[in-house]
């Protein structure tokens, strides 16, 4: 039986706008979204009957249809049926190393992954775009973790717009393992809070768009100014995760009272990261975080942004 082994990267937001209503319900956004080293592995392999067999060694990782990754693969079947009578059913295994309910997209990268692998399984030929479009179904994160890199995203996020590369630079990451932010109940509180700033014309939500397209974030991205990407990190989300989760804005602080790039809390939460100007400013934040909060229910990681989206070993 065939099998492979692919990677699924973490991602963070650089930036997070929220512009309004759109008419199927989702909020219109503005992002620009970056992977990073930190990585799930998925190995995939065809089976000789027609299940779908799900595995991790993660407790906290549901192993039916609720799974994202699962749900790939239902997708997958649906879409090409004659492959599937062919080629059997798959079995999965995530080796998690992203935390989970992190704000990371790591149910999203692992979904991206099963999608490349099954792709490769079946010989289907897809290409990047057809595979995209397949993600978009499953959720807005889906469609940049199989581009990965550094990119604008637009509509409900699955409209991708490759920007230069920023790999290299390096971001230490923090977050409770016992800490959960629901993204419904961040966007929802975000919208009753602050829906009288929603641009209502369609004119509007373009020219908000285009602000972010050609503004002073995208412009230092583009001269791969690091200072400059640190000072322009923006999340409207921080409005209401950071009141209602105290434990969020004392880490957000804690980052902050050492010497870095910029600071911010990533997507919905709960996450918060850091970025540094070289490896070793990295590791003081990581050691200095530490010391200063040595609760054991705080993970830290050191990484780096990476220029890609899953890949196969």
């Amino acid at each position: 039986m065939k099998s492979y082994t692919l990677i699924a990267p973490a991602k963070i937001n650089l930036h997070l706008e929220i512009l309004g209503i759109r008419p199927d319900n989702y909020h219109e956004l503005v992002m620009v979204m970056q992977t990073v080293e930190l990585a799930d592995r998925v190995d995939i392999r065809s089976v000789s009957n027609d299940n779908i067999i799900l595995h991790c060694g993660n407790p906290k990782v549901p192993l039916d249809r609720t799974n994202l990754a699962y749900r790939a693969a239902e997708l997958m079947q649906q879409e090409f049926p004659d492959a599937f009578l062919e080629s059997g059913g798959v079995e999965i295994t995530l080796h998690k190393h992203i935390p989970i309910a992190a704000g990371l997209a790591g149910g999203s990268g692992n979904a991206a992954a099963v999608l490349v692998g099954i792709d490769l399984l079946w010989e289907l030929g897809l290409t990047q775009s057809d595979l995209q479009a397949l993600g978009a179904k499953l959720g807005s994160d889906v469609p940049f973790c199989i581009s990965g890199g550094t990119a604008i995203a637009t509509g409900r996020g699955e409209v991708i717009s490759p920007l230069p590369s920023l790999a290299g630079i390096y971001v230490v990451l923090g977050k409770y393992q016992s800490l959960e932010v629901s993204t419904p109940w961040a966007y929802k509180t975000y919208q009753r809070e602050f829906e009288h700033e929603y641009a209502r014309e369609p004119t509007a939500l373009i020219d908000r768009s285009h602000r972010v397209h050609s503004g002073d974030l995208v412009r230092a991205i583009a001269a791969k100014d690091a200072v400059k990407i640190g000072q322009r990190l923006y999340n409207d989300l921080e409005k209401v995760v950071l009141p209602a989760y105290p434990q969020v804005g004392e880490l957000r602080a804690e980052f902050q009272r050492h010497p870095n790039l910029g600071t911010m809390m990533s997507g919905s939460g709960p996450t918060v990261f850091s970025l540094a100007a070289s490896r070793e400013q990295a590791d003081t934040i990581y050691h200095q975080v530490r010391a200063a909060l040595s609760d054991p229910d705080l993970e830290l990681f050191v990484t780096q942004f990476c220029d890609r989206g899953v890949r196969v070993v």
